[in-house]
């Protein structure tokens, strides 16, 4: 379920970092210093984000699967 979720993927002049966003997981966030490296890093907070869920008995969105196009 974990890769179905939106991630919005940006850098950060303040962070000085790529920041990776997952907006149906409220306040699930990861940095990087890469592309790569923040994606992997979003990926590893997504699962945290799902397991601690879990454990406190809350909610987990379903994820929506929306396409993001910037244009």
């Amino acid at each position: 379920m974990k890769n179905k979720y939106e991630i919005i993927l940006y850098w950060s002049n303040e962070d000085n970092a790529y920041i990776a966003e997952v907006p149906e997981l409220p306040g699930c966030m990861a940095h990087g210093q890469t592309q790569q490296i923040a994606l992997k890093n979003i990926s590893d907070a997504i699962e945290l984000w799902i397991k601690t869920a879990k454990e406190f008995g809350d909610a987990i969105p379903e994820p929506k699967c929306h396409k993001l196009i910037l244009a």
